[in-house]
């Protein structure tokens, strides 16, 4: 044996030790303390001595039963007055951990785990409606969704009681109890044996009244069983009526309320942590994300996840893993020994010392996990490699505890887990909603990331009812896809032309408004735009065997949240994978961003040229603060974008070649509105001009509806209507009677409601844009409807030289030029054909 050495430790000061050393976050003074002190220390907590193990070496020989057992001399004495003798604070040798051991294991087998798949999948698609249903602007509170999801699902397969969290506003009552609970427990920890009482009786009036909410919680639990009995094979009817095989007693009521309290906390709040952090480190590394999801995309497809799917996803196990060594949820579990004994052959350690796991720094170890032990990297983590590594370097994994102390609950813990990531990643595209953040750690007795929130998309084009079938195992029936609200078609209708994919970058709908533009104009140059959606769709989908045209804008410097995942697996490419893809970017930005102006879109040219793809024309560009966007792009349309394509795919123009649509309008006069928008509504509560002079600023005070959340550095997007008084000079000059309604047909992609009556009021306030500048091809196609040459000169002089100072600038619109001219007989639908479709500001 090697000479013995003293055991590292900080200096200290007379009674609080090195209490003094706990200035951030406990786990994050630990890790910075073994930082300094290498892979063993000791610390002072008043009068409490703790040894810090931090290498795999030395977690290895703690994790010994026969030379350690279970220590609650830490902070699960604390926890220990409030939940007392169950599973996770009882004593090694306290008759009802064995009793409880003994009846409740048998609750989370195999068999009783796949049979919770429904209830898994139950709450799972509650979490996924919700996100849907918010939208793709709406931030999700990553830790809290998390916190529902675990928190519903433990209470629904084990103790068949629904919390319904994803249907109140705020948090279960349990869960702000539970929470206070473990941080005083951690407070109370570092507090000074000698401190007075006095002096923390509030936190102890709170601690009592945590302690009370959680047991109210646990006899609810028991009562709704007791008023609803069922033959349930579950964990809560194994404690109200399992017997223990070897002594042949129950539980009583008093250890079954412990017991409840323990796997509400424990089962819960662990499995949370655990997939927030993973979906942070996932949306750090695009390329993990995407293996993640071209994994789910292989096994499910389209389909509905079933019980069978579960073990065919071990990448996704992989990421969990991952993520559990370098973002555990638990940072630390500790032992004492049962005699003196020796560690790593030279630091002594007491009968009774007390020895913490740092998992913080063992999952860290570069022994075990090399150089590179610090990054993300899932690989190491496949089923080959862990059980090389456990072979290897044993006790070096340990998120689950330890030995018969160890979490009874895991496999339970990781079905729900791989559950909800296959569904997540087979319906959604998340992107961070602050593509700034940088991890905060939220610190209980458990680790989470704090003020984490993202943002979720649906995939596939799909609507948020159109899922709800999904989930459901049932294809939307063909009603249901007929009746959609009106947007930009996935395929063209009119199938002539060669095919043309339009994809977009778009928060406030500019950049879809100009690809839906684009693929209007599509077939009057010979083409046919098969493909119009946002850019994420084009993600490992880009034709090679037809020209693709992308319109986007940048965020802050960031892609659009349609378009990340599409950039972020773009970036990722090294070779010539863009090979045979013929495409051009128009890009749109703002000037006043100098730093981050057209970054996007020029990044999205670069990288596809470098890829291998080819250029059909030069980047197209334009700038709100200086041009009329839609201008700008028509222009790059008509002088270089289909000359390009007609030279290069030998097309040529058809008639209509003014861009007007053809639509045909029937004119009727039901009395009733049938627009609906898919927004939510909120109350003007107050406003106010704040300017005198020049043009008018206003003070707008608004209450949101509930549910919707805000807070300062967000952004505001309303989809806006269209003046009543601008709306009645459309209906005098086209001689609409006031209650007349629009029937539009259309061959082409449009934005309109079509081959149904609609209000002529709700289409021209809510659909279109009137007060748009007019476009110079807008002005081209006034003068072809006219006879009258001198207004002809007038047009075609201010679509030339004149357009700038007299229509862009004094944003004339071509409701403007229409009342201006009145002896132009120009028919509503090619007026409709003409008009953007209306956008959100924000």
């Amino acid at each position: 044996m090697s000479e013995l050495v003293p055991i590292p430790q900080p200096r200290g000061l007379p009674l609080i030790g090195n209490l003094g050393e706990f200035t951030t976050s406990p786990m994050a003074d630990l890790v910075r303390l073994a930082d300094i002190y290498g892979p063993i220390y000791r610390v002072q907590l008043g009068s409490k001595s703790i040894i810090l193990v931090g290498s795999n070496a030395l977690i290895n020989e703690i994790c010994n039963e026969k030379r350690f057992h279970k220590s609650l001399k830490t902070v699960l004495g604390i926890v220990r007055e409030g939940v007392h003798d169950g599973l996770f604070t009882a004593y090694d040798d306290e008759p009802n951990w064995g009793k409880a051991h003994r009846i409740l294991t048998p609750a989370f087998g195999p068999l009783s785990i796949r049979g919770m798949f429904g209830d898994m999948h139950d709450i799972a698609t509650q979490m996924c409606m919700k996100f849907a249903r918010h939208g793709p602007h709406n931030p999700i509170h990553v830790a809290e969704d998390f916190t529902r999801l675990a928190l519903d699902t433990l209470a629904l397969c084990a103790m068949d009681f629904r919390f319904n969290s994803y249907y109140r506003e705020d948090m279960h009552p349990f869960v702000a109890a539970m929470g206070g609970f473990l941080t005083e427990c951690g407070n109370r920890q570092r507090r000074p044996a000698f401190a007075p009482n006095f002096l923390f009786r509030a936190a102890n009036d709170q601690f009592a009244a945590d302690i009370a909410t959680m047991k109210q919680t646990a006899d609810e639990v028991v009562d709704s069983r007791k008023k609803n009995p069922s033959d349930r094979k579950d964990l809560l009817s194994a404690m109200l009526s399992g017997v223990d095989p070897q002594t042949g007693e129950k539980l009583s009521d008093e250890n079954i309320t412990n017991q409840l309290i323990t796997f509400l906390i424990a089962g819960h709040e662990t499995t949370s942590g655990m997939l927030s952090f993973t979906f942070y480190l996932l949306l750090k590394h695009p390329a993990e994300y995407q293996k993640v999801q071209e994994e789910v995309d292989r096994v499910l497809g389209r389909d509905a996840i079933t019980v069978d799917h579960l073990n065919k996803f071990p990448y996704i196990a992989a990421v969990l893993r991952e993520s559990l060594r370098l973002r555990s949820t638990i940072g630390a579990f500790s032992v004492e020994a049962n005699d003196d004994t020796v560690l790593g052959g030279k630091y002594l350690i007491r009968k009774g010392d007390v020895v913490s796991a740092l998992l913080c720094k063992a999952h860290l170890d570069p022994v075990v996990y090399g150089e590179d032990a610090n990054e993300f990297k899932p690989e190491r983590m496949t089923d080959d490699n862990f059980a090389r590594l456990n072979e290897e370097f044993p006790n070096c994994w340990k998120p689950f505890g330890n030995g018969k102390r160890g979490c009874i609950g895991r496999p339970f813990a990781w079905q729900e887990a791989i559950l909800a990531m296959a569904m997540l990643f087979q319906n959604f595209n998340f992107t961070m909603h602050d593509p700034n953040y940088q991890l905060q750690i939220k610190e209980t007795l458990t680790l989470k990331p704090d003020n984490f929130e993202m943002r979720a998309s649906l995939r596939h084009g799909m609507t948020a009812t159109e899922l709800e079938q999904t989930l459901a195992g049932k294809a939307p029936t063909q009603d249901q896809t007929s009746i959609k609200k009106p947007k930009a078609e996935a395929k063209a209708q009119l199938n002539t032309g060669k095919p043309l994919s339009v994809y977009y970058g778009s928060n406030s709908g500019t950049c879809e408004a100009l690809a839906q533009r684009l693929a209007t104009d599509a077939p009057t140059h010979g083409f046919n735009a098969t493909t119009i959606g946002p850019l994420d769709e084009a993600k490992q989908n880009l034709s090679q065997d037809h020209p693709v045209i992308i319109v986007t804008a940048s965020y802050e410097g960031q892609p659009p949240s349609n378009a990340a995942h599409f950039v972020n697996w773009m970036e990722s490419l090294k070779g010539n994978e863009m090979d045979k893809v013929s495409y051009a970017v128009f890009g749109c930005g703002h000037r006043d961003w100098t730093q981050t102006f057209h970054r996007i879109p020029k990044l999205v040219d670069s990288t596809l040229e470098k890829l291998g793809g080819d250029r059909i024309v030069p980047m197209g560009t334009a700038d709100a603060a200086s041009s009329d966007m839609f201008s700008d792009f028509e222009t790059w349309e008509d002088e270089t974008l289909w000359p390009a394509l007609k030279e290069k795919y030998g097309t040529g123009d058809t008639s209509d070649v003014t861009g007007v649509q053809a639509l045909t309008v029937e004119v009727t006069t039901p009395r009733k509105a049938t627009l609906r928008q898919d927004v939510e509504e909120a109350l003007v509560v107050s406003t106010k001009t704040l300017t005198s002079s020049g043009p008018p600023k206003k003070h707008i005070e608004i209450q949101l509806p509930t549910g919707m959340p805000y807070k300062a550095g967000d952004y505001l997007a309303i989809l806006p209507m269209n003046p009543q008084a601008t709306v009645a000079r459309v209906f005098r000059r086209f001689q609409l009677t006031w209650d007349a309604a629009l029937k539009i047909h259309s061959n082409r992609p449009t934005t309109l409601p079509i081959n149904t009556p609609v209000s002529a009021r709700d289409v021209l306030g809510a659909y279109v844009e009137l007060s748009q500048p007019a476009t110079k091809r807008n002005i081209l196609a006034l003068a072809e409807a006219t006879d009258d040459k001198s207004i002809v000169q007038e047009l075609e002089k201010l679509a030339g030289d004149d357009y700038q100072d007299n229509i862009v600038s004094k944003r004339v619109s071509v409701l403007e030029l229409l009342e201006k001219y009145p002896s132009i007989a120009f028919p509503i639908s090619s007026y409709l054909a003409m008009l953007p479709p209306m956008r959100v500001r924000q």
